[in-house]
């Protein structure tokens, strides 16, 4: 049942993607008919509508398709659905996530052309194509959006479904990878930054402990679709080895690739990235994180524990302070200064290994 349910999604998200795909080349038609030297004037003449509609069509049509998948995915699963209703696709469509009118957040686009033709000093071709560019990640955003919070709807709306599992797909940026193969409640939000194009996987059954959906093992991905690697990602960690050297260091930074080949966490160490600052500590300037070091953070619970175990607070940890910055990888070699063992230990000492 696992296969023909990662089918169905893998399927679900190939049908997203040609949605996402028209809708960009429908807005790439209408912004010919932009002429940049007249621009209030083109918009007024038929193109912010054309660019609108390019918008409302994609989101009403990704919306469109997910009753039916999770129907499908429970069907795969040998399940009885249990929709309390049907989803209304136009309900999704006509407006930007972050609430504003799509007709402004395509004027954006613009007066991105306008400022790079008249601020920046581009020739005109240029400045067409950099506001060109704008529009189309904007289209494809909200195209996914649209289809992914539908989805999201149609979950919470199924009684036969408990949650969902994030699903990645290659390649992808670091923050997502580590969120690949994770499941959620059905009523949790689903995570993601410009151009995303994970999706969820539908899950009847949650259960935390093992991370498994149905039959679903964590090991297991979804059919490759592409030369190089695997479409759909369950495990991050398979992902991360799937990669060669230099995407590697591309997608997780140098220092960061080298920590997770040392043997790192890489949720500790994506998420480091995270509230990223110079301190001076060890005599010199470093570069650290404030990721886990407030009181509730894993690293400084670890460091107030040190302390306990050396005498420095008391067994319950009254007063304990930190008294150095948490380093990110990246500053861990460079003190290490190519000590392979030092390196190592530093990582576990700042709490990227356990």
């Amino acid at each position: 049942m696992a296969a023909e349910a990662g089918g169905v999604a893998l399927a679900y998200y190939v049908r997203q993607q040609r949605i996402v795909r028209r809708s960009v080349e429908q807005a790439q038609r209408a912004w010919r008919r932009l002429d940049l030297r007249n621009a209030e004037a083109s918009w007024q003449l038929g193109l912010s509508t054309g660019l609108v509609q390019a918008f409302t069509a994609g989101q009403a049509e990704a919306a469109a398709h997910s009753d039916a998948y999770v129907g499908a995915v429970i069907a795969a699963d040998g399940l009885t659905s249990q929709p309390e209703g049907k989803l209304a696709p136009t309900a999704f469509a006509g407006v930007a996530a972050d609430g504003r009118p799509l007709k402004s957040l395509a004027y954006e686009s613009v007066l991105e052309a306008r400022w790079l033709l008249e601020e920046v000093g581009q020739a005109e071709v240029d400045a067409m194509i950099g506001g060109l560019e704008k529009l189309l990640r904007a289209v494809s955003t909200e195209v996914a959006d649209a289809g992914r919070t539908a989805t999201g709807a149609s979950i919470a709306g199924n009684r036969t479904i408990q949650g969902y599992i994030r699903i990645a797909t290659s390649p992808c940026c670091a923050r997502c990878a580590i969120l690949t193969g994770k499941e959620f409640g059905w009523n949790a939000g689903f995570q993601r930054h410009p151009r995303c194009d994970c999706v969820h996987m539908p899950a009847t059954l949650i259960a935390r402990s093992s991370l498994r959906r149905g039959h679903l093992q964590r090991e297991e991905m979804f059919p490759t679709t592409s030369r190089g690697g695997p479409r759909g990602i369950v495990d991050a960690d398979k992902y991360f080895q799937s990669l060669s050297h230099a995407e590697q260091n591309r997608i997780f930074t140098k220092a960061g690739a080298q920590a997770i080949r040392d043997g790192a966490s890489m949720s500790s160490v994506v998420n480091a990235r995270r509230g990223m600052y110079t301190a001076s500590a060890y005599g010199r300037s470093v570069r650290a994180t404030r990721d886990s070091a407030t009181r509730r953070g894993v690293w400084f619970q670890n460091e107030r524990r040190r302390a306990i175990e050396r005498g420095l607070v008391p067994s319950s940890g009254r007063g304990f302070r930190l008294t150095s910055p948490r380093l990110r990888p990246e500053e861990i070699y460079r003190l290490a200064a190519g000590d392979r063992s030092q390196a190592i230990a530093m990582l576990h000492r700042f709490g990227y290994m356990t």
